[in-house]
């Protein structure tokens, strides 16, 4: 990966687009049972406070656990507001597995944090990774969007502006309490004295509950290069629900329409796709031993990043959700 993007950066990026969009339209998922390394075994406790359980796939047998929310850990002896599962989004290709994390707004915080070299290289304040005197109130960190020079939008954290933010751009919003809102920049959302942070990717993918039309044709380059949006490869988004529960959905072999289907699926009525490929996926949740030691667990035992990803310093940009 580090070498793909280092040949993008210096004028290799139509040659990689043209061999990612051949070598993922070759390799499309197969429509039998995902590999069992893709599923996540129970790690948490169904409780009676559980969210109802998602829709499968129509005419399909569901797979054990799927669609079922698991309590995420503990953090410092509270209730961590996560709650995680998986499901399959796509009915020709039975075999491609999406994770989805539920965060319960009232009970966690949300943190941007810049990487060492995105959006702007050093000088930002935490140095690339979960800070101190975050980790022990940490529930789980998630990757956030393209590179800068790729997202087609801003970047705001930490009283800076690295990179101005687009009208329109699809933007993820905390506020000043840790809140995170998602929509249109200056439609429904946009600057304020409560705005702690914002993070724009592309534009948004579902939009007052409905695919945003277009995702199969990506007219003008509204989500990327052209053709990413087809490729079958491992991608992620983020969204919000009807009573504002944050949404991440994470997972390989989807196409950009597969990654809206699978948050649409999970509930999400407002959402924005983050980062794709191999290794630019990551989303864990974490576990507090008595010691104050942090365990970390994969959305999807397949996701391939390392699991003290975020827990030093590390290029990319990221967000970081802690227990209020």
């Amino acid at each position: 990966m580090r070498t793909v993007e280092w040949v993008r950066d210096h004028g290799g990026a139509p040659a990689v687009d043209l061999a990612e969009n051949i070598y993922y339209r070759l390799n499309a998922p197969s429509n039998g049972a995902p590999a069992p390394s893709a599923l996540p075994q129970a790690s948490g406790t169904p409780t009676a406070q559980a969210p109802a359980p998602l829709s499968t796939l129509p005419g399909t047998t569901a797979l054990p656990g799927e669609g079922v929310w698991q309590a995420g850990p503990h953090t410092a002896g509270r209730a961590s507001g996560l709650y995680t599962t998986f499901i399959r989004p796509d009915p020709l290709h039975s075999s491609v597995v999406a994770g989805v994390a539920r965060f319960d707004q009232r009970l966690v915080a949300a943190h941007l944090i810049a990487g060492t070299k995105e959006p702007s290289g050093l000088g930002w304040p935490e140095g690339g990774q979960v800070p101190p005197e975050l980790r022990s109130a940490l529930v789980a960190t998630m990757n956030s969007g393209f590179k800068m020079k790729d997202a087609n939008g801003g970047f705001l954290a930490d009283g800076r502006t690295a990179v101005p933010l687009r009208q329109g751009a699809a933007s993820l919003v905390i506020d000043s309490s840790g809140r995170v809102t998602i929509g249109a920049w200056g439609r429904d959302v946009g600057p304020g004295a409560d705005v702690a942070a914002v993070r724009q990717n592309l534009e948004l993918i579902i939009d007052h509950g409905q695919l945003v039309p277009g995702l199969d044709i990506n007219a003008g380059g509204r989500w990327g290069t052209a053709n990413n949006q087809l490729q079958y490869t491992w991608r992620s988004g983020v969204g919000t629900d009807a009573q504002g529960n944050l949404i991440y959905v994470g997972g390989a072999g989807m196409t950009l329409r597969t990654l809206a289907q699978a948050l649409s699926q999970a509930g999400a009525v407002t959402a924005m796709q983050l980062d794709i490929h191999n290794q630019m996926v990551d989303m864990f949740s974490y576990a507090h031993s008595s010691a104050d030691q942090l365990t970390s667990t994969p959305l999807l035992p397949n996701m391939p990043g390392p699991l003290d990803r975020y827990l030093r310093p590390d290029q990319r940009d990221f967000i970081a959700i802690t227990a209020r």
